[in-house]
């Protein structure tokens, strides 16, 4: 098993569209980039981003899209579902490089899908991370953690999310 996004992170995002990766999701994508540091100099990921996505973009490593770009072609040929997976996935999403500095670079269409201006959140999933308008991100995460949280008992364990998985 690789390595694994974790935290949450703010970072400016100027007029051309560059924002900085943190230097520890950089790692996760260095280890992810098969290509790396053999036969490029610099990372790559590949961002989804959708109508399905609403409000935020994902963020790949090569290894993590190549494992989900399989898993797509296994489907069967001409079947809805490959149709479907193919146009939300492969369809919406585009290999960027992070350059020497550690930034990529945001399209403009991208960073008006998701109302990205100023200050960008990247907030980590494990085998990906999401990147947020910060204000949005605070808005949204905030009310959906506070609703979650209300309806579990005071003790909550959130290690208890994982006993399917200990237990199986």
């Amino acid at each position: 098993m690789g390595l694994s996004f974790r935290g949450e992170f703010d970072q400016k995002v100027d007029g051309k569209g560059r924002m900085s990766i943190p230097a520890d999701f950089r790692r996760v994508l260095e280890a992810g980039d098969p290509d790396y540091p053999e036969n490029r100099q610099n990372a790559r990921v590949v961002v989804l981003y959708g109508e399905h996505l609403k409000h935020c973009l994902h963020a790949y490593t090569i290894d993590d899209m190549n494992e989900i770009e399989a898993a797509i072609k296994a489907l069967p040929r001409g079947s809805a579902k490959k149709k479907k997976a193919s146009k939300l996935i492969l369809s919406r999403s585009w290999e960027t490089e992070v350059d020497r500095d550690g930034r990529i670079v945001l399209p403009k269409a991208r960073r008006e899908q998701i109302g990205l201006e100023g200050l960008a959140t990247m907030s980590a999933m494990g085998d990906y991370f999401e990147i947020w308008n910060a204000a949005t991100y605070e808005a949204e995460d905030g009310a959906e953690m506070a609703e979650f949280l209300a309806e579990m008992p005071d003790d909550f364990d959130p290690l208890s999310l994982l006993d399917d998985v200990r237990e199986g």
